[in-house]
């Protein structure tokens, strides 16, 4: 349990999300990631040279990536921190705020900066020597597409994992598009009076359409229209399945950031000094082979017995739901009703960048939790590897 940690209020913010092909397709997602951190820290008169580690989280390479971290914060303006990459497949915003958290606890960071980034769009495509290989030709690997058909050690592709948890507990195709109706219409109370709640915390994105030109980009593209009929019209991806490509999320491009550092700090850096929003605990594991839908609920577990707590003492709950199996399979599991959690959005509707992905739903669960007067926020979901991860904050108000 984490006792020194805190994320100023409104010391985030979060891109929109594009699905992938879209505005930010050409896009080198570190230099838009630090690009947009920078004008976002002008907007709150903030140095960039006050923060002293940097945390990079991206998981599809860019151009230059190899120099990560210290690159992108010299491009924020913070030119003298050095900082680390973070890879950790979806779970990479999560992994980023708890090795901040760690720094904090032990004393060795006092403002770090958590940025977090992905563009799916037009992924990388790596050739491998293979001198011993039949004429020595090389080996080629798609980054996105290549690992999205087959985890290497599970041997399936990421929905195959999906439909063995459904088919191992019985999950129910009705079941699977009643929860991915209710998330989209979850989504849309974001969209209420003029995006009220997104407002609370998306900042906008500049996205270059030529050389010379780029336009300012202020809400997510590419959702989906959902309607029971539709859903219903739908035929499973895989044959005897219960997801459709509507009960499954979409690839995207987008980048977010979250502050993290000691009480005293957080109070002189938040937009209202009484809201106090402190890192409680972390959980991770490990699901059997090829169930990664699995896994968030041991990780859930272990960060909910790190904070004495139970879901049911959570104010709100936030997941990173891929595949509509993983929200099924969590309620059933930790008792709770599954069309309760996730207010104002998740990933299966507005989408998945990956890297920056987990750190949205925090911040959306922030944002929810302030909005109720305080308590214990959860945010939990699954990563490539069949692994899991998850966040618990404390906020009071």
């Amino acid at each position: 349990m984490f006792t020194k940690a805190f994320i100023p209020y409104k010391g985030y913010y979060s891109t929109p999300f594009f699905r992938w092909q879209g505005k930010l397709q050409n896009e080198n997602s570190i230099v838009l990631a630090a690009n947009t951190s920078k004008r976002w820290l002008e907007t709150k008169n903030l140095d960039p040279k006050i923060f002293d580690y940097l945390f990079l989280g991206i998981t599809i390479g860019q151009h230059h990536w190899f120099y990560g971290s210290p690159w992108a914060a010299a491009m924020m303006g913070a030119t003298d921190i050095p900082g680390v990459t973070i890879s950790q497949a979806c779970s990479t915003s999560a992994t980023c705020v708890y090795q901040a958290s760690l720094g904090i606890e032990t004393g060795f960071y006092k403002l770090p900066f958590c940025l977090m980034t992905d563009r799916c769009s037009n992924g990388p495509h790596t050739v491998w020597p293979n001198p011993l290989g039949p004429g020595g030709e090389v080996e080629s690997e798609n980054w996105l597409m290549d690992n999205f058909g087959k985890d290497p050690y599970g041997g399936v592709a990421m929905i195959q994992t999906a439909e063995n948890v459904a088919k191992k507990n019985n999950l129910k195709r009705e079941d699977a598009d009643a929860v991915t109706l209710r998330r989209y219409e979850q989504y849309l109370m974001s969209l209420e009076n003029d995006r009220e709640f997104q407002k609370r915390y998306m900042f906008p994105v500049e996205a270059k359409i030529s050389k010379k030109k780029a336009v300012l980009c202020e809400e997510d593209e590419g959702v989906t229209k959902t309607t029971k009929e539709g859903l219903e019209k739908l035929r499973p991806v895989l044959p005897g399945g219960i997801h459709t490509f509507g009960s499954q999320t979409f690839p995207a491009d987008g980048n977010c950031a979250i502050i993290v550092t000691t009480r005293d700090q957080a109070k002189e850096l938040s937009a209202d000094p009484n809201v106090e929003i402190q890192v409680v605990s972390y959980g991770f594991a490990r699901a059997e082979k090829a169930h990664m839908a699995m896994a968030v609920v041991p990780a859930a577990k272990m960060a909910l017995d790190h904070a004495g707590k139970t879901a049911k003492d959570m104010t709100v709950i936030k997941t990173h739901n891929p595949f509509a199996a993983n929200d099924l399979y969590m309620a059933s599991q930790l008792d709770i009703d599954v069309m309760g959690f996730n207010n104002y959005g998740s990933s299966l509707i507005f989408g998945h960048p990956q890297g920056p992905t987990v750190g949205r739903l925090i911040i959306e669960g922030i944002e929810e939790t302030v909005m109720k007067g305080g308590g214990y926020m959860m945010c939990a979901g699954c990563a490539a590897g069949d692994t899991g991860a998850a966040l618990i904050l404390k906020i009071t108000c």
